[in-house]
């Protein structure tokens, strides 16, 4: 029984990833870079990827918390097992993407750059007015203005695209500001991963301590019992 309020941390973490997740994907600052990134960038394929890792590791969590509370309250063996198999599926989803935050660390923060680059010096040789529209996007969800170009004056093209109020010279370099707003929202990400680590790590320990519980239980039960013939 003591088991049970255990679970709801699971859950509770579950959906915090789910939620995490939804706004990762959904998030106006990540659909909007998602939207503009051209086919060769590995952005849009990384925002989806993310979001249903996200989901399903959120869903099995959930269904891992689940599986133990039900386990708990019907003393099964069968379904303590299916629970500790949930655990150990989520934790063996955790490392490799634990890992791949070190390895890949600023593939998606270099590739989010990229669009903006892209965008910016599209719009400076005033090919397109479409991405004007979208480069004026970019700046008025990271509030920033323009960027430091060694191609000459810009001072045009983010007099046409900066919102009200954030000139270049008192903005903000977007760059700059993409890579800052990326960094908190990955760090914030890793944390909740380890997280998540260290919590599967003690629903697998209790998990095998329930199944063997369960089963030596089972066992004593049957002993010094007797049938007449």
């Amino acid at each position: 029984c003591k088991f049970l309020p255990k679970t709801l941390l699971f859950q509770l973490l579950g959906l915090s990833i789910a939620t995490l997740s939804t706004v990762t994907h959904y998030g106006l600052h990540f659909t909007l870079i998602s939207d503009i990134s051209l086919d060769g960038n590995s952005y849009r394929v990384i925002h989806y990827r993310a979001f249903y890792f996200g989901i399903c590791l959120s869903m099995t969590l959930i269904l891992a918390a689940l599986l133990s509370s039900a386990a708990t309250v019907r003393e099964s063996q069968c379904l303590t097992a299916m629970g500790f198999f949930c655990f150990a599926l989520a934790f063996c989803g955790l490392i490799p993407a634990a890992c791949w935050r070190y390895t890949h660390s600023t593939e998606v923060e270099d590739s989010m750059m990229d669009v903006y680059d892209f965008v910016y010096e599209e719009v400076r040789r005033n090919t397109s007015s479409f991405r004007r529209q979208e480069l004026t996007a970019i700046h008025k969800a990271f509030l920033c203005c323009g960027k430091h170009s060694p191609f000459g004056d810009t001072t045009n093209v983010e007099h046409k695209t900066c919102p009200p109020g954030h000139a270049h010279d008192a903005g903000q370099d977007c760059l700059r500001e993409i890579q800052d707003f990326l960094k908190k929202h990955m760090d914030f990400i890793f944390s909740l991963l380890g997280i998540a680590i260290a919590f599967t790590v003690y629903g697998m320990i209790l998990t095998s301590f329930l199944w063997f519980s369960i089963h030596f239980s089972s066992n004593l039960d049957r002993k010094g019992k007797y049938i007449l013939r």
